[in-house]
């Protein structure tokens, strides 16, 4: 059985009804700090295909970048479906998983720069570092930004 926690930003959130979850504002507020997200993509075979992103959450959708030679990106162009999870990590058992639908936006523009920039800042103290990082990504090839548009968000607090 699953609890209906309603709808945010018209996305339905649902726990099952026996798991301790988040609040709409908790669930703002974790995907706000820099986790990790393991992302899901479907494989051609239907087997699926995990690796650790950084992420932005923004305006109800999640956004992180490829490589356009990395299996996501081969994945997501040719089925979109995606599945994330965000754990808070060690000593801190809260999880939210997201399940959407995935859009690659593989023209650079100055939106997409902006958001790309915004995602790698927000992992390191300095915009030195994060400047550092991005001249060092810009080397190992092409790469596309990932939009993920929800359609179902669940949550666990078991803190």
């Amino acid at each position: 059985d699953f609890i209906d926690l309603g709808n945010h930003l018209g996305i339905s959130i649902k726990m099952a009804s026996d798991t301790p979850v988040m609040t709409e504002a908790q669930i703002a507020a974790f995907l706000d700090a820099p986790h990790h997200a393991i992302v899901a993509t479907n494989r051609r075979d239907g087997a699926p295909q995990i690796s650790p992103v950084w992420y932005l959450y923004e305006d109800g959708k999640v956004y992180f970048g490829v490589r356009v030679a990395s299996a996501k990106y081969l994945n997501l162009r040719r089925d979109p479906r995606i599945s994330l999870c965000i754990d808070g990590g060690h000593l801190d058992i809260r999880t939210i998983m997201i399940y959407g639908n995935a859009e690659v936006v593989e023209a650079e523009s100055p939106w997409s720069e902006d958001l790309v920039w915004r995602i790698t800042r927000r992992y390191y103290d300095t915009d030195e570092g994060a400047r550092a990082f991005r001249e060092k990504a810009r080397a190992w090839g092409p790469s596309a930004l990932i939009v993920v548009t929800p359609e179902k968000i669940l949550s666990q607090d078991f803190n």
